[in-house]
């Protein structure tokens, strides 16, 4: 990688702006055991936070974007790789805005019966 002829303290000083950038940008939020997390990375499998932030998670999380409910999810495992833990899902299931009906809809169906 080019960036090793960097001095240490410029590749440091280089990934810290590197990960407050992702932390302005990124809306996606995990929430977990009454705590927020963000999330830096987001992708099939799994995703990334910040590695300072608190500890590990495990087990059934939900994700958000901004106050939006997007997915269930259940981390398994965790890494660290130049400051960002990583997490993979073990599952993953996206919410539904619509609640379930157990009838097959038709699209022109109207909404209300009308009375006679």
């Amino acid at each position: 990688m080019m960036f090793n002829f960097f001095p240490e303290a410029v590749r440091r000083g280089m990934d810290e702006a590197r990960r407050a950038d992702e932390r302005r940008s990124n809306r996606l939020s995990i929430h977990a055991q009454e705590q927020v997390h963000r999330i830096l990375s987001l992708w099939d499998d799994g995703l990334a936070l910040d590695a300072s932030d608190r500890a590990p998670l495990r087990g059934l999380v939900d994700i958000f974007d901004g106050p939006r409910h997007l997915y269930q999810c259940l981390l398994i495992t965790s890494r660290e790789e130049e400051g960002r833990r990583i997490y993979d899902f073990k599952w993953i299931a996206r919410v539904s805005e619509t609640h379930p009906v157990d009838f097959e809809q038709q699209e022109d169906t109207p909404l209300l019966l009308p009375r006679h």
